[in-house]
């Protein structure tokens, strides 16, 4: 799909959808639990429905509900699938249900898109090396692949330069059938993504002890992973969207973005403040919804350490700036090896509507330029084909971007709810 941007103003009120982080720890929960479990408002889209799918192909039974899924789990006891699991584009889900898999006595093997079939998972492979689970990759530790449990031994290692390497092993671990399993950390980031499984830990009932640094983890095993009623909050990844966008070319109203829980671990959540930070302005309303009006920003520096996924929208509000912003990476491979290399390919995609980037091996130089209208790649990326829509609405003249259809991964209502805040959006 080709999507078509004019110039617009935007105003209204939007209430992004849930959390896929939130959402396919829920699905990961509980297949491993025994019981039914129902997970309330989940991100419907097309990597939860990929997680979610073959979720049920290693025993989990799904009802599904106009607002909830009821999910009967297999109480640890994963049946072995007869055909390769296919994760779609879920880098989330392969990651959780490559280290669940590993529970089951029988081969599981998985794949994935071209993208997904070019994301490093052998930190993770690894660390279930190290538990005696046999493992079959492609060269470099990617998919697609295989497990073959079960996993036992006391101690293991990870190298989390993506949290979900971690959090994947923090599901799995309460099932092995151990006393207790160790899990050093060598290096650590997106430490809010940690949190969140943590929460769903607790959520579940699951005993752990935890470092204040999060580096050291011990897990008792032999335990019972309780079912749960939960509800999904709120996207703050998604949120950034519309919030970007009502800075960028919010109309007298502003833009307001409903039921977002600033008291969730989600890491994004600090979009609003870097962007406060930089003169954007924003207010906090008593019914839980943000209000953010067009702002002007200030030259600054940003650094996005622990929230990576949000580069490619603070680059796009950066290039329409009369201000200079430089955005930081202190670990630039976890932004290079997402869908796409996110630096690389917003410095190109930005560039091709004008703007002016400098790119560095672990920071972008973006000085505020009048952007122009153009047809850009979102390389298959939902979050290059959403911030590039954002970038559009004050460019001079028409934006065409190709293979927007990426959107739906988080945000299936993307286009819609942009057309009814009153951006000129038009699929072709």
């Amino acid at each position: 799909m080709i999507l078509h941007i004019d110039p617009s103003s935007v105003g209204g009120t939007v209430a992004v959808p849930g959390s896929k982080s939130h959402t396919i720890r829920a699905i990961a929960g509980a297949l491993l639990a025994a019981g039914k479990s129902i997970v309330r408002a989940p991100l419907a889209s097309d990597d939860t429905a990929s997680t979610l799918n073959c979720a049920i192909q290693l025993g989990a039974k799904v009802d599904k509900f106009a607002d909830r899924w009821e999910i009967t789990g297999c109480g640890g006891k994963l049946q072995t699938p007869t055909q390769i699991l296919d994760m779609g584009n879920s880098g989330t889900g392969l990651r959780m249900l490559t280290a669940a898999a590993a529970l089951a006595t029988g081969k599981v093997s998985f794949t994935g898109d071209e993208s997904l079939c070019k994301r490093n998972m052998q930190p993770l492979l690894s660390a279930l090396e190290m538990l005696n689970v046999k493992i079959e990759s492609a060269p470099g530790g990617k998919a697609p692949l295989s497990v073959q449990g079960p996993m036992y031994g006391n101690k293991t290692r990870v190298e989390a330069l993506c949290s979900q390497f971690l959090s994947a092993l923090l599901f799995a671990a309460p099932l092995m059938d151990h006393k207790e399993l160790t899990i050093e950390v060598t290096q650590l980031s997106e430490e809010p993504y940690v949190e969140i499984t943590l929460n769903w830990l607790r959520k579940m009932q699951i005993n752990f002890s935890a470092s204040a640094d999060l580096m050291h983890f011990i897990i008792p095993g032999r335990q019972q992973v309780q079912c749960f009623d939960s509800v999904i909050p709120a996207d703050f990844s998604t949120a950034a969207f519309p919030l970007g966008a009502g800075i960028i070319a919010a109309d007298n109203g502003g833009v307001t973005i409903k039921n977002l829980d600033f008291t969730d671990a989600q890491g994004d959540k600090a979009v609003f403040a870097m962007l406060e930070k930089l003169g954007a302005k924003v207010r906090y309303n008593d019914d839980n919804s943000v209000t953010v009006f067009a702002s002007e920003l200030h030259s600054g520096e940003l650094d996005l350490d622990q929230t990576p996924d949000a580069l490619p929208l603070l680059a796009a509000v950066a290039a329409v700036q009369n201000s200079n912003t430089v955005i930081k990476l202190g670990n630039a491979a976890q932004a290079r090896n997402k869908e796409t290399d996110r630096i690389s390919c917003m410095t190109r995609e930005l560039r091709k509507m004008g703007a002016d980037i400098e790119e560095l091996p672990d920071a972008m130089i973006i000085r505020g330029a009048q952007l122009h209208g153009a047809v850009v790649d979102s390389c298959k990326d939902h979050r290059l084909a959403m911030a590039l829509a954002v970038a559009a609405l004050r460019a001079e003249g028409s934006t065409r971007i190709l293979d927007a259809e990426s959107c739906a991964v988080t945000y299936p209502d993307f286009i819609k709810d942009f057309q009814t805040l009153g951006a000129k959006f038009t699929p072709a």
